[in-house]
């Protein structure tokens, strides 16, 4: 299963945001993560959408992520952006083979294994030594 860019860069959002750094704003997201500012803008307000991000407006506002959050899984935050929409669509147009094939069976299975697996992995655990240094060091503007 491949996610779309969008799942990605939320993904990265949330990771960067739980490592510790403090807010970020958008645009600091955006030049960070290398994405264009409103396609930012938009992973940011459907993550805040699904309580994975909070924002505040003002000199010292930002994008931050909720405590309670760095124990979402990241099948959760996959759910939120991808949905749970099968992997294949048989219905439309229909499919001439929906009758008898057992390929839209095997890929939901498929895709059921896929999410399991990204629910035993937590957002605290994403941030978690070594890759927690790095991602503040994205976020203080250090490159590596």
């Amino acid at each position: 299963m491949r996610l779309n860019r969008s799942t990605d860069i939320a993904l990265r959002v949330v990771m960067l945001l739980a490592s510790g750094g403090g807010r970020l704003t958008v645009d600091r997201l955006a030049e960070v993560l290398d994405v264009p500012r409103n396609h930012m803008a938009k992973v940011v307000q459907r993550l805040q959408r699904h309580g994975l991000v909070v924002t505040a407006r003002g000199r010292v506002g930002g994008v931050a992520v909720p405590v309670g959050a760095l124990d979402a899984t990241v099948g959760t935050v996959v759910r939120a952006l991808e949905g749970e929409d099968e992997v294949v669509d048989c219905e439309g147009p229909p499919c001439p083979l929906r009758g008898g094939c057992h390929l839209r069976t095997a890929l939901r299975e498929a895709q059921l294994a896929f999410l399991a697996a990204l629910d035993r992995v937590t957002v605290r655990s994403l941030v978690a030594t070594p890759a927690g240094p790095v991602l503040l060091g994205l976020a203080a503007g250090e490159r590596s």
